[in-house]
C-alpha cells in the first residue's frame, strides 16, 4: 500500500511540473471582451493560444505613458518572444486652449515589427486579379498581396502626422479605437484578467447597468411625488387613502 501511494505521489508531481498556467487563458479572456473579440479572426486563434502573459510597463520618459508587452512561447508563426505596443500620453493642457484639458489622454502609439516565418503572416493575403492588355486584348492573371483582417494588425497602427489637422477621418477613427483598446487592456484586462476569463467582470458590468436603471426609476418616482406636493389641491391623507383603495382587491358579493 505504501509503494502504491509513493508511485501516485511521484506521478502527481510530474503532472504538476508539466502544467504551466491555464490553457488558452488569454485567448479566452480576449474573446470574452467584445471590443477585443471583434478584432480576433479565426486564423488568429491558433497563434493566440501561444500567448503566455500580457504586462504593462510604465514609461520613464513620458509621464503616464506605457507599453503593453505580449509574451509568447516559441511557436510556428513568428520568431518574436515579445510583441510590444507603446502609448504616449499628454498630461498638460495646451497653451492656446488650457480650459479644454480634460485629463491625461493618449496622443500617439507605436507598434513593433513582427518577424513572421515564411508563409505564416496572417496580416497579409494574396489575391488573384485578371488584367486585360489594352491593345492586344490578351488577359493575364496577376497575384497581389493586400492587408488581411487580423488581431495582429494591432501592432501596426496608423502613423500620427505631425499636424493632427491633416489627419483624414478614417485614420482618426482607427486611432480612436486603438487608443480605447490600449487603455482598456491597461486599466481592465491586465489587472483583472482572471475575472474576464471567468466572465465575472462581465456580470458585474450588467449589475452596474441594472443599478443605474433602478436609480433612474427612483428619481422619477421622487419627481412625481414632488410634482404632487406642488399641486395646490394636493392632500396627502386623501392621496394615501385613494392609493389604498386601488391596492385592495374587489369585494366578493353573494347573490
Amino acid at each position: 500500500m505504501g509503494q502504491i501511494c509513493e508511485i501516485l505521489k511521484n506521478k502527481l508531481l510530474l503532472i504538476q511540473d508539466d502544467v504551466k498556467g491555464i490553457p488558452d487563458f488569454w485567448l479566452t479572456t480576449f474573446k470574452n471582451v467584445e471590443i477585443i473579440a471583434e478584432m480576433i479572426q479565426e486564423h488568429d486563434e491558433p497563434i493566440l493560444k501561444n500567448l503566455m502573459d500580457v504586462k504593462v510597463k510604465l514609461s520613464q520618459s513620458n509621464p503616464m505613458g506605457f507599453t503593453l508587452e505580449f509574451h509568447f512561447k516559441p511557436n510556428e508563426y513568428f520568431n518574436n518572444s515579445v510583441l510590444t505596443k507603446e502609448y504616449e500620453m499628454r498630461c498638460m493642457p495646451e497653451d492656446d486652449d488650457p480650459f479644454s484639458f480634460e485629463g491625461p489622454e493618449i496622443i500617439k502609439c507605436k507598434g513593433c515589427t513582427i518577424d513572421w516565418k515564411k508563409g505564416k503572416n496572417v496580416t497579409m493575403k494574396a489575391i488573384k486579379k485578371k488584367q486585360k492588355h489594352k491593345s492586344r486584348g490578351s488577359v493575364r492573371t496577376v497575384t497581389k498581396t493586400v492587408q488581411n483582417d487580423s488581431f495582429f494588425n494591432f501592432f501596426n497602427p496608423p502613423i500620427v502626422p505631425a499636424d493632427e489637422e491633416q489627419m483624414d477621418e478614417d485614420t482618426q477613427v482607427l486611432l480612436a479605437a486603438d487608443f480605447e483598446i490600449g487603455h482598456f487592456i491597461r486599466e481592465r484586462i491586465v489587472p483583472k484578467g482572471i475575472l474576464y476569463f471567468t466572465g465575472e467582470a462581465l456580470q458585474d458590468a450588467d449589475f452596474d447597468e441594472e443599478e443605474e436603471g433602478e436609480e433612474e426609476e427612483d428619481e422619477d418616482e421622487e419627481k412625481d411625488d414632488d410634482d404632487d406636493e406642488d399641486d395646490p389641491d394636493y392632500n396627502p391623507q386623501t392621496d394615501r387613502a385613494s392609493k389604498r383603495r386601488q391596492e385592495q382587491p374587489p369585494e366578493c358579493k353573494q347573490q
